[in-house]
């Protein structure tokens, strides 16, 4: 059965799994239901419902060119200590800023296209809400720190909203030191808590008055206002925070907001404004690597030395396996992965796009000049991968008549090979589970990109939001924590088995939020949320529950118990 995916637009394709429809800054989410208090004792961590064998051999004419190699530790002995410790190995969970502060419009913060786009066009969102309010961590972040360090996490992966401390966009517009003030505070408060902060200076919560004053990053002119922005943040947090990522999945931001539309700013075949949905996703993403590669430098120029950080990029992908052996399904597999991998890997690692991408799109493709490909080439100290599923590729010539980014893949994403072999369950509306895949992936990266340092920055599942389950079925999280134990089993095989430089694992997400375009419609949180709802489905004032995850019983490996809940009550309302 073919993947509903962007690959082949119509009405029923916006469940796509390779967009991960609502991405955002803290876009895993696996929930507070699961075990995973990841402590640095030498603890049984996972209890893996996969096979013995871990990840699958690879078929013949794999696009990874050596096989992983067969499990050979049983699934109930990988522990914490088979990892190393903090820091050479961080375990954690990631959240986005305007899918969990709320605050929209207090103590100064200016709107981002995020805000215009929800509040102005409820239609494009499954449930018509918004981020106004979301988990009100703005207002609460010391309970969501001290669940964090209840469940044992190591580390904790955020972004900084970029109007909340430039409301304007600008230096020249003024700094808003009520945001400085919340940053230094989460900061400071994850510190005080053993807990290292991971911090994406951009989760695609661009300032509004940037898109309004020069059209945000279809503009050159952003790379400048994005340099200013991250050296705030560098003089501000710099001396506390040690891992920096400057953007957050340029692919979902590029493709999403500008080929299909569902995205803030929401231009596209299916968006506000249709724009040029074979243009615009390119220009935006040179504009994304040219603002990467500034900050980089500025970082190595002026704070590095001093300050004694990392600084990366978080790029997001799936892996694309072959339909059939066929060389036009392997060919479409490497094409796959050169457009959604490779359309970064490459000027990083390479310094400049993917031959693939250049012979297809001809002068729709911008051009690097020389003096940015050095500049682009080597920007970076590690790669943060988000993976949540795999998919086959099968070749799909053009038919003359392509209108997105999706149709230059030619490709058809599909969920069974040629021999009607599926690529994994369906969980949610988008994610197939293929835990294999990212071992696959990871080593792909290893042999084509010069085996860089790797954190997996995002990784989870999703589960559709029942009214009608009670909290004690929802916190019955099975089929999560399987997803979690396999993926992170292949992670370990990665690093012990075929030596990929993998230096990090993060959940996505810490809890339940606003999924994007999905609203709060699907869960990916380790911590549950319950959503109050009146009869004509506006949000209430309510109660908000998180439940801090589990203390496991590792002599028996994974055990659920009653967790700790905090309580407290919220506004949510659709604006």
């Amino acid at each position: 059965m073919a993947l509903l995916s962007p690959l082949t637009l119509n009405a029923q394709n916006h469940n796509s799994f390779l967009s991960k429809p609502y991405l955002p800054s803290l876009s895993s989410r696996a929930t507070t239901r699961i075990p995973l208090h990841i402590k640095r004792r030498s603890l049984p961590l996972f209890r893996t419902q996969c096979s013995a064998k871990g990840g699958d051999e690879l078929r013949s004419g794999s696009t990874a060119s050596v096989k992983p190699q067969p499990l050979i530790i049983k699934s109930d002995e990988v522990k914490r200590s088979d990892f190393p410790p903090p820091p050479q190995f961080l375990f954690g969970a990631a959240t986005a800023a305007y899918q969990i502060e709320g605050a929209w419009d207090q103590d100064g913060r200016g709107p981002s296209i995020w805000d215009h786009f929800t509040q102005n066009h409820e239609d494009k969102i499954s449930d018509k809400s918004t981020g106004n309010v979301a988990l009100d961590h703005y207002n609460n972040y010391k309970d969501d720190i001290k669940i964090m360090k209840e469940m044992g996490f190591e580390t904790y992966r955020f972004s900084i909203s970029w109007s909340r401390i430039l409301p304007e966009g600008t230096i020249e517009g003024g700094i808003n030191p009520a945001g400085v003030a919340f940053y230094n505070n989460v900061i400071n408060e994850l510190l005080a808590n053993g807990i290292t902060p991971f911090v994406t200076l951009f989760h695609w919560d661009a300032p509004l008055a940037l898109e309004k004053k020069y059209n945000g990053f279809r503009d050159k002119r952003i790379v400048k206002d994005f340099v200013d922005f991250a050296k705030i943040c560098f003089i501000e947090f710099g001396g506390r925070v040690k891992n920096w990522s400057t953007i957050n999945e340029p692919w979902s931001f590029a493709t999403h907001g500008y080929s299909l539309g569902w995205h803030a700013p929401s231009r596209g075949v299916e968006g506000v404004e249709f724009g040029n949905p074979l243009t615009e996703p390119y220009i935006v993403t040179h504009n994304l690597i040219l603002a990467h590669a500034a900050v980089v430098q500025l970082y190595r120029d002026h704070f590095q030395a001093i300050q004694r950080g990392q600084i990366g990029i978080v790029i997001n992908s799936i892996f694309f396996k072959e339909y059939s052996d066929s060389e036009a399904d392997k060919k479409a597999a490497k094409r796959g992965n050169d457009f959604v991998l490779g359309w970064y890997m490459d000027p990083f690692v390479h310094g400049d796009y993917p031959k693939t991408m250049k012979d297809i799109l001809g002068d729709r493709l911008p051009r690097f000049t020389e003096e940015e490909k050095k500049a682009i080439k080597g920007s970076y100290d590690y790669f943060g991968i988000n993976y949540y599923t795999s998919s086959y590729a099968k070749d799909k010539p053009t038919s003359g008549q392509d209108f997105t980014y999706f149709d230059d893949m030619q490709i058809s994403q599909e969920t069974k090979n040629i021999f009607g072999e599926p690529i994994g369950e369906l969980h949610g509306s988008w994610i197939y589970v293929h835990p294999e895949g990212i071992r696959e992936l990871l080593i792909y990266i290893k042999e084509n990109y010069n085996n860089p340092n790797i954190y997996i920055t995002e990784n989870g599942t999703a589960e559709i939001d029942n009214p009608e389950i009670s909290k004690e079925e929802a916190l019955k999280d099975e089929k999560r924590i399987e997803y979690l134990q396999s993926h992170i089993q292949n992670v370990h095989l990665a690093t012990l088995v075929d030596n990929v430089n993998v230096k990090g694992y993060y959940v996505w997400s810490l809890a339940d939020n606003f999924e994007w375009q999905k609203g709060y419609t699907e869960r990916f949180g380790l911590v549950y949320i319950v959503w109050s709802l009146a009869d004509n489905f506006e949000w209430q004032k309510g109660y908000t529950e998180r439940f801090g995850l589990v203390y496991i019983d590792y002599a028996d490996g994974l055990k659920r118990m009653p967790a700790k809940r905090i309580h407290r009550k919220i506004w949510a309302c659709l604006y």
